[in-house]
C-alpha cells in the first residue's frame, strides 16, 4: 500500500513539475532591444499625453466619461458604457509614468464611481471596463479592495458563459447588418480581450473555474472565428442548443468575409495574452499567424496605420450594408487598430525567437513612430485633450469615423509604456 501511495505521490509531483515548467515557459522572455531615438520620442509623447489628459479632465463632469471628439464637440458616456474603463486606465499609465498627483486624484474619483459596475451582467465588456481600470490600479497599488472588485467583476462576466456553445455570449441578441436575421448567440472577436479578467480571478482566488471557461472560449474562438489564412471574422452566431455555427458575419467591418482591422488587432492581442497566462503554444502560434497576416498584408499602408478594414472596396467583398464609396473618397484609417497591435507586438516579440521577435518589434516601432507624429497625435490643447486622431469606430453605421477615441488613447499609452519598459 505504501508503495502505491509513494508512486502516486511521485506521479503527482512530476505532474506539478510539468505544469510549473509549462507555465514558466509562458513567462520566458527573449531579450529585445529598443531604439534609443524612439525611446526619446516615447518619453516626449508620454509627457505630452499627461498635459492632454489634464485638459481632458477639466472638460468632464463627474458622471461623464470621454468617448470621442466629433464635429467640434466632446462626446461623453456614462460609466456603464463599454468604453468607461479606458479613461481611468489611461490616467493610471500616465500616473505610473509621471507620478503626477493631479492624475491620481482623478483616478481615485473615477474608480469610486465605477465600483458599482462589478455586478453588471448584461454584456461581455466587464473586462474592458474593469480590468483596464481596477486591473491597472491593483497592478500599481496592490490594494486588496481593488482585487475584490475585480474578482466580483469576473464572477459577473462568467454568468455569460454557456457550456453548450463553449463561449461567453457577447450581446443578448442583435440584428444582422442587413437586417434580415436575428443573431441569438453572437460572439465577437473583441471578446478575447475580456478574458484576462477571468485569468486574474483564478490566480488570486485559486478557483480554476474562471480560467477554465476562458480557455474553453479561446479554443472555440480559435476553431470558429479564424479563416485558413488566420484573418478573423468579426461575429460568429451560434445555435445555443447544439453549439453549431449558424453564421459568420460582421457588424463593424466592410463585409462578412472581409477583415476588420480592429478585430484582427483584438485577436493578436488576445491570443498573445492567453499564451502568457497558459503557456499553451497553440495560442502563441495563433497570435503569430494573426500578427503575420496583419503586418504583411499588401493593403497595409506604408506608415503601418491600417485602413478600418483590410478589404474595403476590393472585388469579392460585398458589404451587407449600403456602401457609398463617394461618402469616403479617402478610406478612413483606424489608429486604434494600430495602437492595439503595436502594444500586442511588443509583448509578442518577447515570446518568440530573436529574428521573428525583431520583425514584430520593428513593426510595432513603425506604428509607434507614425502614431507619435503630427499626422496622428493631437496638438496640446486640441480635440478637448484626446491624444490620438484618425481612429474609426463603426463605419457601416457612420459612427465615430476618423475621430479620436478613448480606446485608441488607452492602447497607445499602454504601448508607449511597454516599449519604455524594454530599456530596463
Amino acid at each position: 500500500m505504501c508503495t502505491i501511495e509513494n508512486k502516486m505521490i511521485r506521479c503527482l509531483g512530476l505532474l506539478l513539475l510539468l505544469i510549473t515548467l509549462n507555465n514558466a515557459n509562458a513567462q520566458k522572455r527573449y531579450a529585445i532591444r529598443p531604439q534609443k531615438t524612439l525611446l526619446q520620442t516615447v518619453d516626449t509623447s508620454l509627457k505630452q499625453s499627461v498635459e492632454q489628459y489634464k485638459i481632458l479632465m477639466h472638460h468632464l463632469q463627474p458622471e461623464q466619461w470621454p468617448r470621442t471628439f466629433e464635429n467640434g464637440r466632446l462626446m461623453t458616456v456614462t460609466p456603464y458604457a463599454w468604453t468607461s474603463g479606458f479613461y481611468p486606465g489611461t490616467l493610471l499609465y500616465l500616473y505610473e509614468f509621471s507620478g503626477d498627483s493631479t492624475l491620481l486624484s482623478e483616478i481615485q474619483r473615477r474608480l469610486k464611481n465605477m465600483e458599482k459596475l462589478k455586478t453588471v451582467t448584461v454584456n461581455h465588456d466587464l473586462g474592458f471596463m474593469m480590468n483596464c481600470s481596477f486591473g491597472n490600479a491593483y497592478r500599481l497599488f496592490n490594494n486588496p479592495h481593488d482585487k475584490d472588485v475585480l474578482v466580483r467583476s469576473a464572477k459577473s462576466l462568467a454568468t455569460r458563459f454557456d457550456p453548450r456553445v463553449g463561449c461567453i455570449k457577447s450581446w443578448d441578441e442583435v440584428k444582422s447588418l442587413d437586417g434580415k436575421r436575428m443573431l441569438n448567440f453572437p460572439v465577437i472577436i473583441d471578446n478575447m480581450m475580456n478574458l484576462e479578467l477571468l485569468f486574474f480571478a483564478s490566480k488570486v482566488t485559486g478557483e480554476p473555474y474562471y480560467k477554465d471557461i476562458a480557455i474553453k472560449h479561446v479554443e472555440t474562438t480559435m476553431k470558429n472565428h479564424l479563416r485558413p489564412d488566420f484573418s478573423s471574422y468579426h461575429v460568429v452566431n451560434y445555435d445555443v442548443e447544439t453549439g453549431e455555427v449558424k453564421s459568420r458575419e460582421t457588424q463593424q467591418g466592410f463585409s462578412d468575409n472581409s477583415t476588420w482591422s480592429r478585430g484582427q488587432a483584438w485577436g493578436i492581442y488576445g491570443f498573445t495574452m492567453v499564451y502568457r497566462e497558459t503557456g499553451d503554444r497553440r495560442f502563441l502560434e495563433t497570435a503569430q499567424k494573426m500578427a503575420d497576416f496583419f503586418i504583411n498584408h499588401p493593403n497595409l499602408p506604408e506608415d503601418k496605420i491600417p485602413y478600418w478594414d483590410f478589404n474595403v472596396g476590393q472585388p469579392g467583398f460585398n458589404p451587407p450594408w449600403k456602401y457609398d464609396p463617394a461618402k469616403y473618397p479617402v478610406t478612413p484609417r483606424d489608429a486604434s487598430a494600430a495602437a492595439i497591435t503595436a502594444s500586442a507586438l511588443i509583448e509578442l516579440a518577447g515570446y518568440v525567437k530573436h529574428k521573428v521577435g525583431e520583425s514584430y518589434l520593428k513593426a510595432a516601432e513603425a506604428m509607434l513612430q507614425s502614431l507619435s507624429s503630427p499626422a496622428y497625435r493631437s496638438e496640446i490643447g486640441k480635440n478637448s485633450g484626446f491624444i490620438l486622431m484618425h481612429a474609426s469606430g463603426g463605419v457601416p453605421g457612420n459612427a465615430e469615423v476618423d475621430v479620436p477615441l478613448s480606446y485608441a488613447d488607452y492602447y497607445y499609452t499602454e504601448a508607449l509604456m511597454r516599449y519604455r519598459a524594454l530599456r530596463k
